[in-house]
């Protein structure tokens, strides 16, 4: 018997444009009621993840399950229960901010009394109530997120899409839209995101994947992801241009399990950074800046996907 407390499950799943494979053979599950997360470089294959979960691109190969139904033969009847929040907000700008939440649940059969209650409330949630009847024009790019959250919420679905859901936002609409997430997920709302914030991730991830190549190269929770493929404490050195290129061989003598070196600074990778910054003196070099600081999933994502940056 399929454990019903698994919403999606994936096997082998596979997405291939021609001659690309976006997606390589993934295997994953999601639970009722947890946050779950897609973390990878761009072009890792975290879009078109989704976007067969969203139940509109098929899976190449692999099965996917999606609350118990198969995507390409149930897909209205899927696509009614879940709720997407697009990397780009589609809203209509012509429209006021209570108007695009009224007709997008007319997309959804509800009747006029259920979707002017549910647009009240959830107006109310994302903070939105004062702008009701303003237009979404002017709206600042966080207000138009928290619109776009809230219109995908208006059918009540059971699992929320989210694609890169505050990219482009400045910090305090990013911690905003990441309060109003996180309360979704203690009302017992299913989440699914991509992401390439680190902090996001930490932030709202019970578990995730690291996507790279189209493949998965690790899963668990932020902190299970931090113990496996990190340390406790990462020392950041920074040595002046004439002394960087001598630091960087001499430090190796401060005993770190891993030391990264990079145009800017030096990092090494242990579990107590303030023995080894006394490690670091003893062997003659005396940085301009050192910084102590606990392992993030930042440290795990540049390990796994290397220093670089990725198009499309």
């Amino acid at each position: 018997m399929p454990d019903p407390e698994v919403l999606i499950r994936a096997t082998g799943l596979t997405k291939r444009f021609g001659s690309f494979t976006a997606v390589d053979g993934i295997d994953f599950e999601v639970k009722r009621g947890e946050a779950f997360g897609f973390l990878g470089p761009n072009g890792a294959g975290k879009s078109s993840t989704m976007r067969m979960i969203g139940c509109v691109s098929p899976p190449s190969a692999g099965s996917l399950t999606i609350l118990g139904l198969d995507p390409v033969a149930d897909g209205p009847v899927i696509r009614a229960r879940l709720g997407v929040v697009p990397q780009e907000d589609t809203l209509d700008v012509e429209l006021t901010v209570r108007e695009n939440l009224l007709i997008y649940g007319r997309y959804f059969g509800l009747s006029r009394a259920v979707i002017a209650d549910r647009t009240a409330r959830l107006l109310d949630f994302v903070q939105l109530s004062e702008r009701a009847d303003d237009q979404v024009e002017p709206l600042s790019g966080g207000m138009k997120r928290r619109l776009t959250i809230a219109r995908s919420l208006i059918n009540e679905p059971d699992i929320l899409l989210l694609d890169e859901p505050t990219t482009g936002l400045d910090p305090q609409a990013r911690h905003v839209v990441w309060d109003r997430l996180f309360r979704l997920k203690q009302q017992g709302v299913t989440l699914i995101l991509t992401t390439h914030y680190m902090d996001e991730a930490e932030q709202l991830c019970d578990r995730l994947v690291v996507m790279d190549g189209g493949k998965i190269a690790a899963e668990g929770s932020p902190r299970e992801l931090i113990d496996t493929y990190s340390t406790r404490e990462v020392l950041e050195l920074r040595f002046g241009p004439a002394e960087h290129d001598h630091a960087a061989e001499v430090v190796g003598g401060a005993k770190a399990d891993r030391i990264e070196v990079l145009a800017d600074r030096i990092l090494l990778y242990l579990a107590d950074g303030d023995a080894a910054l006394a490690r670091v003196r003893e062997l003659g070099l005396e940085p301009l800046a050192s910084l102590v600081r606990r392992s993030t999933l930042e440290d795990v994502f540049l390990r796994l996907t290397g220093r670089r940056l990725e198009d499309g």
